[in-house]
Parts: structure tokens; C-alpha cells; sequence
């Protein structure tokens, strides 16, 4: 039952019903709504947007499904909860006093219904005060005679599990042939047909989501429903989802809103929108449209609905973002976009994208891809997602929509790169960031509750944060600072003073010896004596094996193992370093259930 009655006056519906269609996997690249000559045809999306709003600038904030949902149900950016990893290894909190935002909608009379996907990293308990029902048996044809709803709508037609063809075998709607390739794709049959049978699947689904339009409509709901159609993160195809590129945060975003509730639109049906909006805004603008009341702990702002004017919206111009762990595979990466311009920070740039991901190689155009690169047949702009990242990046999106050409370095940018910086920076600290703890000491110190930790531990991450940007500085002026953070009591400022010595690589040579010190002294942590190893491993200065085997024999936690082996990967992959895995059959974390230690050790021997 729901939180509180319906509101209605004599029978006529004061509240809108809202519903969500959402599609996985698909970022706005690759609709013709966004990219006329390209995209697919959808015409139910297309119908929606002649009765309402498209958005030209709509972001998620991660690039991936479980970090994406749990920003959108819980109004906040997710390394500030520590919901920002997928696939979740440990489930964490709301914030003390903040709730799934549906619970708000409950309380204002709505029955809230998702009977699908949800995915989100925060405990079971939270979800149960969120919606009426979530089981395939709920649907708003549930709620009570005139009672306003809320209801999710999941479609999993685009998802990247579609995408796991054997062969090219089916033939496409799509001519392979009228295809024209991302610059950063090799142009091969097999990627030419990939697309294909991507944007085939994006005809399919809109058929799919025209059939429950055809039900509101059947049922005589349109005039008292707003809905809402967006992708749940960026497109599926290599360098997509998983990756902090605008392919794979850019969504589309389109709003139908029925003319007895025109009122609550910034403008007529039709328009399209440019100011910048993100998924941390979804929960705010939904409780905004239903009058409902909206937390002060939340982190988004409404766009629709009261007191939203298209002045103000189309001066927003700034969208964050995060890539964290994805499956088994490691990254720290945040952008800011702001206006045309991208800055995004690689805090850990040794982490090339094509580092093995088991469920991302499973598609024939990633396994192909690398294929290429390896035989040397790839271009600097193909090549790029098997090497080495910059520390930082700036991309003009307006004559780089694709993100190519790195001008991080171009003088005639650098006061846009410094502002951009510093704006990211300012966000980081303000959270704070919780990734500057590993996910095993985060879960282990603060995971019974991450938001209070990082509170907590406000100061502990400003200096984190101030030793991981000494690699923006030379390395003469980073050299004293990155020594005071080796000799520092906190591993956690001895961790990113390694860090910052693997991204000078060869130029920290005078910290080779401390390093080696490091990685064989039993008394200091293992994620910090990993890191020592990498960091010898990475330049050449000494073999890491035997270092990282021992590491890997003493620790007993598989998430602690699971970051240990994404160094053992790196190092096999970037610099072929074989390691003898036998040994490892005694570790305590490779004994117990299936886990991503499994899928690291699978690959590290050839298995998948």
C-alpha cells in the first residue's frame, strides 16, 4: 500500500502519473532523434518528443549500469556514497536520513511500481521503502481507482549481452555497407556489421516501448501521464559502456509531457533543450512534477516542474562523471564537462582502457580490436585504447565530438585546461571522493557506513588527493613531496605516492630503491606493497613476481585480491610478464565461492 491517499478533486487527477521508459546500453550517438544521418529511426521515441522535450545535453554520471541506477534512486553522486562500483561486492547505505526518492513519491499518494532491472548497490531494506511493487506481477494497473503512479519500465532489447554473437551470420535492416565508423574504430566487416546489428535493435526496441504507449493510450491515460525515455548509460559498442567517454555517458533524454500539464514544462512541445542535465537530477524533477517534497541531502536539481525556467535550465552547462571498477577491472577516472570543452583526470593513466575485462571481450569487435593492435595494424587514433593514458585530458567536443585529439598540452588552451582543473578539483573535495581509498579498505573501515566515513576522513582525502596531482606538476618540483608521502605514517599517502612515481614512470627512477623496500617489507600493507611492485614492474627497474605472488599468498580477502591481480594483469598484458599461477591454488580467497578472482586467474591462464 502506498504512504498516503491519492489527491484528487472531485474525481479529476491533480498529480501527473510519471513513467519511465528505459532502454540499456545506448548512448545518444545512435538514435536518428541525435544523429540524423547515422542513428536509427525510432518512431515512438520520436512521437514522444514531438508532444514534449528533447534534451540535446542529457548525461549519466557513470557509464555503467549499477553506478548509474544508484545515482538516479538515490539524487546523489556515488563516490560520495560509495555506490559507485559495479558489479556491487558489498552493499552500503543510504545516507542517515535520506531515502530512494519513489519513498517520497509514496508519501505523497503514488504507487510506485518498477517490475524489472533495478540494480542499484544500496541494501535490500532500502529498496522494500521505495515501491509498491517490484516483481513482474506489479504494474500501475495495481494502484487504487484514481490514484497517481509512478512506473519503471525497463527494455533489455539494446543490451550489451545482444551483442555476443559467434559470427556474422544474420543479415541486417541496417546495410553494413552505409556505415560510417567512430575514428577511434578500426573499419573492418566485423565492426561495420556490429553497428548494424546495434542500431537493428534500437528499431526493435522502440517497437517494444510503442507497444506500452499503445496500452496508456488503449486505457486513456495519456492526458494525465508524463513520460520520461532514456538509455540507463552510454552505448554498448567497444569503448562505450565501461568507458568515461561521451559514448558512453551522453544518453538520450526525451520528456513527452501531455498539454493538460504544460504548465510544468520550461517550454512549448516540441523544443528541444540545451542546457546540461545528469541522472543525479532525475529524482529531483520527478518529485518536483509530482509536487512532492524534495531532500535537502540530495545532490541533484529539478528541470521540469515548478519554479524551472528555460533561462535558467539552458545555463546549466557543466555535467560530472566517474569510472571506478567495472566487473573485475580497476579505474579512477573523473571528467567535467563544462560547455564544449571535456577535462577528464586519469588518476591511475597506467590502467589502459583495453585492460581485460572478461564480459567486455566476450563481443567479437573488442576481441578483434585488439587483435589488430597487436599485429600493428591500428592508427594512433585506434591504438590509443591499448596504451598508456595522460595524467589528464582536455577535449573540444564541438570539433572533436569523439574525443581524439588531446589538447592538454596546447598553450593556447591551458587557462580552459587550469579552470577546468581547478573546478574538478573543488568537486572532489567537496564530496569528498571516496575512491581515494581502495574499494578493500573502504568496504573494511567504513562500508558500514561510506557516507560518514568520507565526512570523517575529509582532511585524509584532501591530502590524497594533493598527493595523486603532483603527477600534473614536473617531476623536479613533484620530487620532495613525492618523498614526504613515501616516508609518511598513512599507507594511504605511501599508496598514492607510488602511484604518482608509476605515472612519472622512468622519471621517478630515484625512488627505484625505496620502492623495492616497499614491496618486500611484510610490515606494511599488501595493496601498498603492490603498488611498490608495480611501479618497479611498469618501468623495468626490478621483477615484480615474486613480490606479488607473496602479496597474493598472505592476503585472505578476494576483494583485496582482485585489485592485487588487476597489477598482475596490467604487468602480463602491457609488458609481458608471465606469472606462474600454481601457487595460488592455496590462497585462501581462490578456495572459496566463484568470485572476480576467478575470472582474473581464468584469463591470466589462457582460459577465457
Amino acid at each position: 500500500m502506498s504512504l498516503a491517499p491519492a489527491l484528487t478533486i472531485h474525481g479529476e487527477q491533480t498529480q501527473p502519473n510519471i513513467v519511465w521508459l528505459v532502454t540499456e546500453d545506448n548512448s545518444a550517438d545512435w538514435l536518428r532523434l541525435y544523429n540524423p544521418e547515422q542513428g536509427a529511426p525510432m518512431p515512438t521515441v520520436e512521437r514522444l518528443a514531438a508532444g514534449g522535450l528533447v534534451f540535446n545535453n542529457a548525461f549519466s554520471c557513470a557509464p555503467v549500469c549499477s553506478t548509474a541506477r544508484s545515482t538516479i534512486i538515490s539524487g546523489c553522486y556515488g563516490p560520495r556514497l560509495g555506490s559507485h562500483y559495479h558489479r556491487k561486492q558489498q552493499t552500503v547505505p543510504m545516507p542517515e536520513g535520506l531515502k530512494m526518492f519513489p519513498y517520497y513519491l509514496r508519501k505523497a499518494g503514488y504507487y510506485t511500481t518498477n517490475p524489472g532491472k533495478m540494480d542499484y548497490n544500496f541494501h535490500k531494506e532500502e529498496i522494500a521503502d521505495a515501491w509498491d511493487g517490484t516483481s513482474r506481477k506489479f504494474s500501475y494497473k495495481n494502484r487504487a481507482p484514481g490514484q497517481p503512479f509512478f512506473h519503471v519500465k525497463n527494455f533489455a532489447t539494446t543490451h550489451e549481452s545482444r551483442m555476443h554473437f559467434k559470427g556474422i551470420n544474420d543479415s541486417t535492416t541496417t546495410a553494413p555497407d552505409s556505415i560510417e565508423v567512430f575514428p577511434y574504430h578500426p573499419d573492418t566487416e566485423t565492426f561495420r556489421y556490429s553497428y548494424a546489428r546495434y542500431l537493428d535493435l534500437h528499431r526493435k526496441v522502440d517497437a517494444e516501448m510503442g507497444t506500452l504507449v499503445a496500452e496508456l493510450e488503449a486505457e486513456g491515460l495519456m492526458d494525465d501521464t508524463i513520460i520520461f525515455y532514456y538509455g540507463d548509460h552510454g552505448g554498448v559498442l567497444p569503448r562505450g559502456k565501461g568507458y568515461i567517454y561521451e559514448s558512453g555517458l551522453q544518453v538520450p533524454l526525451v520528456v513527452y509531457i501531455p498539454e493538460k500539464w504544460q504548465h510544468l514544462s520550461p517550454a512549448p512541445a516540441g523544443s528541444r533543450i540545451d542546457g546540461f542535465v545528469e541522472f543525479v537530477d532525475l529524482a529531483a524533477t520527478v518529485l518536483n512534477l509530482a509536487g512532492a517534497e524534495i531532500p535537502a541531502e540530495i545532490d541533484g536539481t529539478p528541470f521540469l516542474g515548478k519554479g524551472v525556467t528555460l533561462d535558467e535550465l539552458n545555463e546549466r552547462d557543466e555535467a560530472f562523471g566517474y569510472a571506478d571498477r567495472f566487473d573485475e577491472k580497476y579505474d579512477f577516472v573523473r571528467t567535467l564537462r563544462k560547455g564544449r570543452f571535456k577535462y577528464m583526470r586519469n588518476f591511475q593513466p597506467f590502467n589502459f582502457d583495453g585492460l581485460q575485462s572478461n564480459y567486455r571481450y566476450k563481443m567479437l569487435a573488442y576481441q578483434e580490436w585488439r587483435e589488430l593492435f597487436k599485429a600493428g595494424e591500428l592508427n594512433a587514433a585506434q591504438s590509443q585504447f591499448f596504451l598508456p593514458r595522460s595524467p589528464e585530458a582536455l577535449y573540444d567536443l564541438e570539433n572533436d565530438p569523439h574525443e581524439v585529439v588531446n589538447l592538454a598540452d596546447d598553450p593556447a588552451y591551458t587557462n580552459t585546461l587550469l579552470d577546468l582543473r581547478r573546478r574538478l578539483n573543488e568537486r572532489l573535495r567537496s564530496m569528498p571522493d571516496l575512491s581515494f581509498f581502495p574499494e578493500p579498505m573502504l568496504l573494511s573501515e567504513g562500508g558500514e557506513n561510506p557516507t560518514a566515513f568520507g565526512k570523517a576522513n575529509k582532511e585524509r582525502i584532501d591530502e590524497l588527493l594533493r598527493i595523486a596531482n603532483l603527477s600534473l606538476q614536473p617531476f623536479p618540483e613533484a620530487k620532495s613531496s613525492i618523498q614526504a608521502a613515501l616516508n609518511s605514517d598513512d599507507p594511504m599517502q605511501r599508496y598514492w605516492g607510488l602511484i604518482t612515481c608509476s605515472n612519472f614512470g622512468e622519471q621517478a627512477e630515484p625512488f627505484y630503491q625505496q620502492a623495492e623496500q616497499i614491496a618486500t617489507d611484510s610490515k606494511q600493507l599488501p595493496l601498498v606493497r603492490t603498488r611498490a611492485a608495480e611501479f618497479l614492474g611498469l618501468t623495468g627497474a626490478a621483477d615484480p613476481r615474486s613480490a606479488l605472488t607473496e602479496i597474493l599468498l598472505e592476503v585472505s580477502n578476494p576483494i583485496e585480491a582482485n585489485l592485487i591481480l588487476n597489477s598482475v594483469t596490467l604487468l602480463r598484458d602491457s609488458k609481458g610478464l608471465e606469472f606462474d599461477l600454481s601457487q595460488l591454488k592455496s590462497a585462501e580467497w581462490a578456495t572459496g565461492k566463484r568470485n572476480y578472482t576467478h575470472w582474473r586467474i581464468g584469463y591470466l591462464k589462457g582460459l577465457e
